[in-house]
């Protein structure tokens, strides 16, 4: 069985850039638009890694991820945080809701990596 990752993001050229750069890595992606539409894709994939954005319609980032930990099946999968961001306060608010890592955008594809390998082992 595969990788699989899971990208929240409103932004379908930057889920493509980050679904591209993971396809490298051997991830299979799933995609959602908004935080409501990554819950019911979290649990129909089941992914071992999680993508998302912060500022998006329906649902936010930070609301997405403290959902994301309620469930005891996703409680330790890695969540990244990828997002223009970069207010402290903000970063805050993530890691309270369960964030591990977070990049502020623009980032690079080798960052990108970087971060995932750290959090995945």
């Amino acid at each position: 069985m595969g990788k699989k990752a899971l990208i929240v993001d409103d932004s379908a050229s930057m889920r493509q850039m980050i679904n591209f750069t993971l396809d490298e890595e051997g991830w299979e992606v799933a995609e959602a638009s908004n935080g409501k539409e990554g819950l019911d894709q979290l649990h129909l994939t089941h992914p071992q890694l999680v993508i998302t954005d912060i500022h998006m319609p329906e649902m936010n980032g930070i609301e997405f991820i403290k959902n994301v930990r309620t469930a005891s099946e996703f409680k330790f999968t890695p969540i990244i945080v990828l997002t223009t961001e970069s207010e402290k306060s903000m970063q805050e608010k993530g890691k309270e809701a369960g964030a591990t890592a977070w990049i502020v955008k623009p980032f690079t594809p080798e960052k990108l990596k970087e971060v995932v390998k750290k959090v995945c082992g």
